[in-house]
């Protein structure tokens, strides 16, 4: 599980999935990805295409996760519902941003989670008196921050045992410091390694996404263990795009 694995200190390599396609899932799991992340957020999925990309996924033992829209409680109900190993919430600003991705996809006591043991999570059927405790342990809660008023409170917002990861949204991060999409810039890379301090100091994962081995490596050495490699989508086109241009030589 990549839960125990960050735990241990392990690095674990992921990707994103705009595509709405189970069948893609499924062949990056079969590359030997740890996770991929579901983008509910971005990519035009529903809660049934999400639930089936996640099944692709661990036919071929790869954990999913999903990027909730929003930090809305119905959102987080339904994307745990579809038996995900944990979410991904993102546009956090607060600590009480924070208390409510915990008590969204907690059940009590540490959260009011709705609980019904007929869907995908439960096992569609009735569980035993331990299912709701064995739950909270396994779920795991990550964190995406991305605006630099965030990264201020950074300390703050991260102080929650319950948290697992988190996520520095390079792109949004971009933007707010007036470069779009410019995510090797020295401004970034200096915000990212100070968030990266104090997100291990507090006990979590620090996650980001990787285009190169040059990024791979620069994040390992900064203690990123919670790494996505591109998005699904640039993957297949990069791959492609490049083969063209050795073609057309």
């Amino acid at each position: 599980m990549i839960k125990e694995s960050l735990k241990k200190g392990s690095f674990v390599l992921g990707t994103w999935c705009d595509l709405p396609s189970p069948s893609v899932v499924n062949v990056l799991a079969k590359a030997k990805l740890d996770f991929v992340i579901i983008d509910m957020e971005h990519g035009p999925m529903d809660y049934k295409i999400a639930q089936e990309m996640a099944m692709a996924a661990e036919s071929e033992g790869c954990e999913a996760l999903i990027r909730v829209p929003r930090l809305n409680e119905s959102d987080i109900l339904r994307a745990l519902d579809t038996g995900v190993s944990g979410i991904i919430v993102p546009h956090i600003e607060s600590v009480e941003d924070t208390k409510k991705v915990v008590n969204f996809s907690k059940f009590p006591p540490q959260g009011h989670r709705g609980f019904n043991p007929y869907v995908r999570s439960g096992g569609y059927q009735k569980v035993t008196n331990e299912y709701l405790s064995e739950q909270n342990k396994k779920i795991v809660l990550g964190l995406i921050v991305e605006g630099t008023s965030a990264l201020k409170d950074l300390d703050n917002i991260i102080d929650n045992p319950e948290i697992d990861i988190v996520y520095i949204g390079t792109y949004d991060l971009s933007v707010a410091l007036g470069i779009p999409g410019d995510v090797q810039n020295p401004k970034v890379f200096e915000m990212l390694e100070k968030a990266i301090a104090k997100i291990r100091k507090a006990g979590k994962s620090a996650g980001c996404m990787a285009h190169n081995t040059n990024d791979l490596n620069k994040f390992k050495k900064l203690g990123i263990q919670f790494i996505c490699y591109k998005v699904d989508s640039s993957i297949i086109h990069d791959e492609v795009a490049q083969f063209r241009k050795e073609f057309d030589q």
